[in-house]
């Protein structure tokens, strides 16, 4: 075994960017919120920023988005790595307003470096059944962090009809 295969051996798979997965939380992800620490707390980074929807308060006392479907860059799968190089494949995605009624949503970007660990716990949190029934479609959009635009995976709900709509967007605690 020569040094270049021991380098090899000793590198950490977290740290290679096939591993780094953005997701963009709006409710009881965030800090401060109820989910948070149990699902959020091994994450690498956490950033405010925005993303272009509709957001809705649920009678069961959390919130739900809607996205508008044009600016959905892809659609989540069972698979966490599959979905994580998904991400890094698009380029920085165009973070333009909408047509339409469509409100600039506030929260966090959640940077996580072991998505086979970190997102499964969080789909099932979600509802999200790839194929399935679902509460949560995970889907991906552009997320404006700071001035930079990147693509991210975020919980899309199409608009409830008993919901009520959060005019300020951003969800905050009940």
């Amino acid at each position: 075994m020569n040094i270049g295969d021991t380098a090899k051996l000793n590198t950490n798979p977290e740290d290679t960017p096939e591993t780094i997965l953005r997701l963009f939380v709006y409710g009881t992800l965030k800090r401060g919120y109820w989910n948070h620490q149990r699902f959020c707390a091994q994450a690498r980074s956490i950033e405010p920023a925005v993303v272009w929807g509709r957001l809705y308060h649920l009678n069961a006392g959390f919130p739900a988005l809607e996205v508008p479907e044009g600016l959905i860059l892809a659609r989540g799968t069972a698979d966490p790595l599959t979905d994580t190089r998904r991400q890094q494949v698009i380029d920085t995605p165009r973070f333009g307003r909408p047509t339409g009624d469509w409100d600039l949503i506030h929260g966090e970007l959640v940077t996580f470096t072991y998505p086979q660990r970190d997102l499964p716990p969080i789909d099932r949190l979600e509802g999200f059944r790839p194929g399935g029934h679902s509460m949560y479609q995970r889907v991906m959009v552009a997320v404006l962090c700071g001035r930079t635009s990147i693509a991210a995976w975020t919980y899309w709900m199409p608009c409830p009809p008993y919901a009520e709509r959060v005019a300020s967007g951003e969800w905050l605690r009940p």
